[in-house]
């Protein structure tokens, strides 16, 4: 992982959370940037995985709460006030880890992208 997309990657993670609760929750954005914070505690599935960490490892399809088997419970969350923070968190996590697998991709293997479920998910379209 090149510096570049280190820091576009946490920016993505931190701070863009921070600019979507002001712009979508400005009456209280504090709290709902806090709340998209809290999602980033899907990472604990990371935990799970062998090895714990691997620069060039998709997230995406390969963590269970990062599968495509819960991005419709996640875009679920949306459908409640009460819980559509914790689902625009929760999707924007998944987006900015699908970017940064698309930039993993882009510059060491353009055949992984290919090969993988996002690919053949995006086909379908």
């Amino acid at each position: 992982m090149d510096l570049l997309q280190t820091i576009t990657h946490y920016s993505l993670h931190f701070l863009a959370p921070g600019l979507i609760a002001w712009l979508f929750f400005p009456d209280n954005w504090l709290k709902a940037w806090g709340i998209m914070l809290a999602t980033m505690l899907i990472d604990l599935d990371h935990l799970l995985a062998d090895p714990l960490f691997d620069p060039d490892r998709c997230s995406i399809g390969f963590h269970p709460l990062h599968s495509y088997y819960v991005m419709p419970v996640y875009a679920a969350l949306l459908l409640s006030s009460k819980t559509r923070i914790v689902g625009v968190g929760l999707l924007f996590h998944l987006l900015t880890d699908y970017q940064d697998c698309l930039w993993m991709w882009h510059l060491t293997c353009d055949q992984c992208y290919i090969q993988s479920a996002a690919f053949k998910i995006s086909s379908l379209a």
